[in-house]
């Protein structure tokens, strides 16, 4: 076994551990930006809970804080998969079809980063299979 396929073989469960948490802390930040007003808020501040943004803040704050654990991620990543794929075409694909010209770049990459953890799941260190000795979703 070559060096590189030794390296890769010890350290893909870890690797996969920092992206899903840090993939989850970062769609956290963005939901609770529009839920609650932090880190500038959008507009300077929270949106109303009872609309598009708060639906989108709750998914997004609920589903960051479910990826990050490693819990229902498979279910959870498809939900907010989806909540991309709304977005992108709600919100930037009517300015233009080019995400790097409409604004939606950070769309796009969650939209694919949602797709890849739908596949492979919670990987091997997660909160659920900590509770259930196995991926329940």
């Amino acid at each position: 076994m070559g060096v590189c396929k030794w390296y890769t073989k010890r350290f893909s469960d870890y690797a996969y551990l920092v992206f899903r948490v840090l993939v989850g802390l970062g769609f956290f930040f963005h939901g609770a930006q529009k839920l609650f007003g932090l880190f500038g808020g959008t507009g300077g501040g929270s949106v109303a809970i009872f609309s598009l943004m708060g639906l989108a803040g709750l998914i997004e704050t609920i589903g960051g804080v479910a990826i990050l654990l490693g819990i229902f991620t498979r279910l959870v990543s498809s939900i907010t998969a989806l909540e991309m794929l709304i977005a992108y075409f709600m919100v930037h694909f009517p300015q233009s079809w080019n995400p790097l010209l409409n604004g939606g770049e950070v769309v796009v990459l969650y939209f694919a980063t949602f797709l890849a953890i739908t596949v492979y799941g919670n990987g091997k260190f997660s909160l659920e299979k900590k509770l259930w000795k196995k991926e329940i979703f």
